[in-house]
């Protein structure tokens, strides 16, 4: 691989790596800057308006980069998140960091999107699976590196620092793409969708909205609900009838054909179960068996290290047996690791969460990467961007579905444990503070309560990893499976 191809990885894994560490440090920053700001009842508003930009930013994104090439637009997203970034460091309250978190993910979306693009455009199927597994695995290290990247920042100098060290790395991911990747595009005068990316962006605010605000609004929930629900569908059907007519299409529909459809439904369901592994099982380590943050830390680091593995050795168990049989086997293990961590409890040994993690890393990883470099070989270059864009959007649709859903299954069965135990009144939002409150609540009862809603998170893990497995049952030989063979 030579000097300018190298470059060119450099910084991609840096400017994935920013918006990955990102999340981790500003989580862990978060009691010292509500605690700064004053705004503890709005805290997750900072996440909330992160993701959701950042979702409604992937499709344009990639339609842009179609229009105008990839490295410019990739530039100017990391632009972006850096502007967002340094004022973000700058913010003087609780709702100037809420915009400026905003602005961050607009820039966060060409990141997540045009990163693998780039990697469709210039690597063939055996690189690709590597840098595309070392790109994901960029998210588990980032996990770990986050936390203690964090907490130095805020101890030594101040929180605004969380935000101003992403400027001179996001500076040199920049300098070194420029330099490194050369490509060539028709340059002519287009006509942009203004009206059909405007009705899609409406359309994803308000869906997205019943998952990322609803559990903060004042009104009835399902009122609420059905109401989204019904405008988001007709903001849907306009969006289609737009796209039908229009000369350069936001989002092309032929680039929907019945395979890259079950592709993308495959790529929704693995990563909810993505979102939800990183986030209960270090509840289930921490809050459960008792293990400090470090402890657990390190006990999630195996799924990263059997990401990277696998992704090394992917490539070439493409070419000889194809992205529909790769796939199925992935599925087939992502199946037994959910099945696996059912059998977690109070007293499992530490050691088997670590097996278990490694197991699951080997599926996420086969998974994901393949699926990724099918939606990348399933279009012409001209249509790859807003091929790759629809695949990274269901992907967040899937984790901010995921979590929002995981989160009502986990209070729910958390309510009904103490329901059984007799006691009512118990609200799992200040489970610890009813501990220390209330009589006959106990820090055991506690433990026991989480440790039952979590066995239910676990089978739910099992039910849409068997989805996921039928699907990629069924799912069509790809085109490009054939030509990965003849290669």
């Amino acid at each position: 691989m030579n000097f300018k191809r190298t470059n060119l990885i450099i910084s991609l894994m840096l400017a994935m790596f920013l918006a990955a560490v990102e999340g981790t440090i500003v989580t862990m920053a978060t009691p010292t800057i509500a605690k700064d700001l004053h705004g503890f009842e709005i805290i997750s508003m900072v996440f909330s308006v992160y993701l959701l930009t950042s979702a409604i930013s992937t499709p344009i994104y990639g339609k842009l980069a179609d229009l105008y090439g990839r490295k410019n637009i990739f530039s100017i997203g990391i632009i972006i998140f850096l502007v967002g970034s340094f004022l973000c460091g700058l913010s003087q309250s609780m709702a100037m960091l809420i915009i400026f978190r905003a602005v961050q993910g607009l820039g966060a979306g060409s990141i997540f999107t045009v990163s693998y693009t780039i990697i469709g455009d210039t690597f063939n199927i055996e690189e690709r699976s590597k840098i595309q597994g070392g790109l994901n695995t960029v998210w588990g290290i980032a996990s770990l590196v986050g936390p203690f990247l964090g907490g130095f920042l805020i101890d030594t100098l101040s929180w605004h620092w969380i935000f101003f060290i992403n400027i001179p790395f996001g500076l040199l991911s920049i300098i070194l793409l420029q330099r490194s990747l050369k490509e060539t595009y028709e340059k002519k005068k287009h006509c942009i969708d203004y009206i059909g990316t405007i009705t899609l962006s409406l359309a994803m605010i308000v869906f997205l909205s019943i998952f990322l605000f609803n559990q903060n609004s004042a009104f009835n929930h399902h009122v609420f609900t059905v109401i989204a629900a019904l405008i988001t569908g007709i903001l849907l059907v306009i969006f289609y009838k737009l796209e039908k007519k229009a000369k350069e299409p936001m989002m092309p529909f032929d680039i929907f054909t019945r395979a890259s459809i079950i592709v993308n439904l495959i790529s929704f369901l693995v990563y909810a179960i993505l979102m939800g592994v990183n986030v209960y099982l270090p509840i289930f380590l921490q809050n459960i068996q008792g293990y400090r943050p470090i402890t657990a830390g390190l006990a999630m680091m195996p799924m990263s290290v059997s990401w990277l593995i696998t992704s090394l050795i992917l490539g070439k168990l493409l070419s000889r047996y194809g992205e529909k049989a790769v796939t199925v086997a992935s599925n087939v293990v992502l199946l037994i690791s959910t099945l696996l961590l059912s059998t977690l409890g109070i007293d499992s040994h530490i050691l088997l969460v670590i097996i278990y993690g490694f197991i699951i890393g080997i599926g996420f990883s086969g998974a994901s990467t393949t699926l990724t470099i099918v939606i990348q070989d399933s279009v012409n270059y001209n249509k790859r961007g807003v091929a790759v864009a629809a695949n990274t959007l269901l992907r967040t649709l899937g984790q901010t579905i995921g979590i929002s859903a995981f989160g009502n299954i986990f209070n729910l069965y958390i309510t009904k444990y103490f329901i059984r135990q007799g006691i009512k009144g118990i609200n799992p939002s200040n489970l610890y503070q009813s501990s220390a409150s209330h009589t006959s609540l106990s820090a055991e009862q506690v433990k026991l309560s989480l440790n039952s809603s979590m066995h239910v998170l676990f089978i739910a893990f099992i039910f849409i990893s068997c989805l996921s497995l039928v699907l990629s049952i069924v799912m069509p030989k790809i085109r490009g499976e054939n030509k990965v063979k003849e290669g």
